[in-house]
């Protein structure tokens, strides 16, 4: 087989056939395609278009020609399934079979298209989600134990994870709305209580990290042993990057199965061998980046680590800012754009519970008063209304992944585990309604008397000295390490009965304010440059 050096903005040579883009159903955008007549029986017809889709794909995939996979999966593959299967299935794989030599791998893979397609533009009945968790078994099963010689873009790679761990999401809410469900789905349920199992789910991801031996590789990595992140995975000697990838991708896939269980603590400790603050492979799938950052972030908002959330979300919005225009055509764009969303409404939590507005770049913090400016003066207030608006909006759809009872009366459960973690939430909230006074009080004076103090506030002392304790543990965290942090923006400490406040003064970099104007400066001679050429 031919052999092509890998996805990655490289040059990529042989491999590339001509006559695929001179077909007329393939150029200017498949714009001679025109969408079937409704009552169209997709599954058992293949279009021309379609033929030729499979057999071409096939046909790279064999050749290990990643970047036309990568053309063809990001790109004709949404255009088909727009142009023919908006409302539609795609052809059964046993009807496009015959076009690819019948090829078991090929068969999965495209299988595995074929169900993300349903999900994303149909409703899944529930034969075909257990048809789904069937044909990830068979896919990870090959790929764990066979001889897959494959080369996969990233994109698909990491979509395989994604979209097997929305799957699971997906079927643990279906499951619990019981009320919703026929007797047939009922009696099916109770058939199939293996389907999308937790257990199962989490140990096909522990098995492609561990087959893989991403562990390892990333730790000899750090050694300059070898160049895992420097290749962005890809094998340049004609091996395969499939199972190593997906590995890697389990590593973020186990984070977001951990948060969705509520589990923060151990989502954090299964990322702990990716470093998020140093470029990786991670970085090269949008997708990847902002699920990264944002179950990242929302973990450590959960356990207080206000400041390692700040910094997370961050740096992906002001990646999101610079880079969001080159996404626009990409099918993940109102995805990006509503995870987006999503951190701001956190970063705009982070910043309420713990104001540490200096960690947030300009741009990202000018767009943040803009959004939520006014809710969190009102956050600051103490006002809970706010946060269960805001937590509500960007908090993960948690999932209930027990069985349900089947012989009790049948009731809705889906929103329990959400219910759970709101009210740990706002509980968290109420306990810290005093310190926004004391924190204000205390960045005006060096020392104060307990008593005054306590007059300012309007409580007693004994109240005060619980608060001040309170203020002391809720600004404290311990780390994966086992080390005390600090995240508090003003410390002190009471003596004698008086509160002594530490010198927090930051000492500014004069250097980067004067470098950003120079360089707003440059732009605007830019701009009037191209003015007066026009």
């Amino acid at each position: 087989m031919a052999y092509d050096a890998g996805y990655g903005g490289r040059d990529y040579g042989g491999g590339y056939d001509d006559s695929y883009d001179d077909r007329p159903e393939f150029r200017d955008g498949f714009r001679d395609l025109q969408p079937p007549e409704p009552g169209f029986d997709s599954m058992n017809y293949v279009p021309d278009v379609v033929k030729s889709f499979v057999v071409y794909l096939y046909r790279h995939i064999r050749e290990k020609n990643v970047y036309e996979i990568h053309q063809m999966y990001e790109g004709s593959f949404q255009k088909l399934s727009e142009r023919l299967f908006k409302q539609s299935y795609w052809p059964a794989v046993e009807m496009i079979a015959p076009y690819v030599e019948n090829d078991h791998v090929f068969c999965l893979l495209y299988k595995e298209m074929w169900f993300r397609h349903l999900y994303a533009r149909l409703q899944p009945t529930l034969e075909q989600r257990c048809d789904s968790w069937d044909n990830y078994c068979n896919l990870f099963q090959v790929i764990l134990h066979g001889n897959v010689n494959m080369q996969l873009p990233n994109q698909w790679l990491w979509d395989m994870v994604d979209e097997f761990i929305y799957q699971f999401q997906s079927f643990c809410q279906y499951r619990a709305k019981l009320k919703q469900r026929t007797d047939h789905e009922l009696a099916l349920l109770k058939q199939v209580d293996e389907v999308w199992n937790v257990i199962g789910v989490m140990n096909y991801l522990q098995a492609l990290i561990e087959k893989s031996m991403i562990l390892q590789i990333l730790d000899e990595e750090k050694d300059g042993n070898v160049t895992f992140t420097a290749t962005d995975g890809y094998d340049y000697h004609g091996g395969t990057n499939v199972l190593k990838v997906l590995g890697y991708f389990s590593i973020v896939g186990l984070l977001r199965v951990h948060c969705l269980l509520g589990d923060y603590q151990s989502g954090l400790r299964a990322l702990s061998p990716i470093d998020i603050n140093q470029p990786g492979v991670f970085n090269t799938v949008i997708g990847c980046q902002i699920t990264t950052i944002y179950y990242y972030g929302f973990a450590n908002l959960m356990l207080r680590r206000y400041l390692d959330a700040i910094k997370s979300f961050n740096q992906v919005l002001l990646y999101i800012f610079k880079t969001k225009q080159y996404h626009q055509r990409s099918s993940q764009y109102d995805q990006i754009l509503k995870k987006n969303e999503q951190m701001y409404a956190l970063l705009a939590i982070c910043l309420s519970l713990c104001p540490h507005p200096k960690l947030v770049e300009e741009n990202v913090n000018n767009l943040l008063r803009e959004k939520y400016g006014e809710k969190m003066l009102r956050m600051q207030r103490s006002e809970e209304a706010i946060f269960d608006e805001l937590f509500s909006f960007s908090c993960p759809k948690f999932i209930t992944p027990s069985l349900p009872n089947y012989n009790e009366p049948l009731v809705n459960f889906n929103q329990d585990a959400y219910r759970l973690q709101l009210k740990l939430f706002l509980s968290e909230v109420r306990q810290q309604q005093l310190l926004s006074g004391i924190r204000s009080f205390l960045k005006l004076y060096t020392t104060i008397s307990i008593s005054k103090l306590a007059s300012f506030m309007d409580v007693n002392e004994p109240t005060l000295r619980v608060a001040l304790l309170m203020y002391k543990h809720k600004t404290h965290v311990i780390n994966d390490d086992g080390s005390v942090l600090s995240n508090a923006d003003v410390d002190f400490y009471v003596a004698d009965d008086m509160v002594h406040i530490a010198d927090t003064k930051v000492t500014k970099h004069f250097g980067d304010y004067f470098i950003q104007h120079i360089s707003k400066f440059d732009e605007i001679i830019n701009d009037l440059d191209q003015v007066q050429l026009e």
